[in-house]
């Protein structure tokens, strides 16, 4: 590998899923995309379409998958699978999550909340992070002197930002700079990650109750992982 070749990959938070009853879907198969969440993998084709992507890349998930497809179809490549852009495993998917009405209100669950920091409801942030700069690099690997587009979910997303920017893992969900359809781009020179970029391609399309309540996160710093 060329020690100054350029490479950003674009890691892209899934659209919109259908979900009337509101669960948390996590792993589970066959919740797809909203004719709202079509829209908005169709903006990022939209916004992508000057780029010079030449690899894309998807979480095994039905909504990742479609969420790729426009992108894909335009660049005129295949969406390739890899697994570790999956959704973080949580024991709480299939469930409502709330204290008056969800999950929150059996006793049983209360002992998954004991540690936050690891969490204790699911995949460790550690395992999570050290995925998703798998498949990151893998990306920057196939994509070498241009760029790549992965489609994956919020957590992982959030925490591959929070690892290569050196921050903590554990966070309040209610801060992840991670809406729909947006952009967390990395970009290399060489195998070292020198920039991080966040943009929402598609957040006027997002209701407003959906849309990142996140403060404005400091840029990328300290570099070499």
């Amino acid at each position: 590998m060329s020690g100054n070749e350029r490479t950003t990959v674009h890691v892209m938070r899934h659209g919109e899923v259908a979900n009337p009853e509101g669960v948390l879907y996590g792993r589970l198969p066959d919740f797809h995309l909203s004719d709202l969440g079509r829209r908005m993998a169709d903006r990022v084709a939209e916004t992508l379409a000057d780029r010079d992507v030449v690899h894309v890349v998807a979480s095994p998930l039905e909504r990742a998958q479609e969420t790729a497809e426009p992108v894909a179809k335009a660049r005129g490549v295949a969406v390739a699978t890899d697994a570790r852009l999956i959704e973080a495993a949580n024991v709480f998917e299939g469930k409502t999550f709330g204290i008056g009405d969800g999950a929150l209100r059996r006793p049983a669950n209360w002992r998954h909340l004991r540690n936050p920091f690891r969490p204790s409801w699911g995949e460790p942030y550690v395992d999570q992070a050290v995925r998703m700069k798998g498949a990151l690099d893998a990306a920057r690997d196939a994509a070498l002197g241009h760029e790549a587009l992965c489609v994956s979910h919020q957590l992982p997303i959030w925490v591959l930002r929070s690892w290569v920017e050196r921050r903590r893992l554990w966070h309040d969900p209610r801060n992840r700079q991670c809406t729909l359809a947006s952009l967390t781009s990395f970009t290399y020179e060489g195998d070292r990650i020198v920039s991080v970029a966040y943009t929402e391609p598609a957040l006027d399309l997002v209701p407003r109750h959906l849309r990142a309540g996140a403060r404005p996160v400091k840029g990328a710093k300290g570099f070499g992982a």
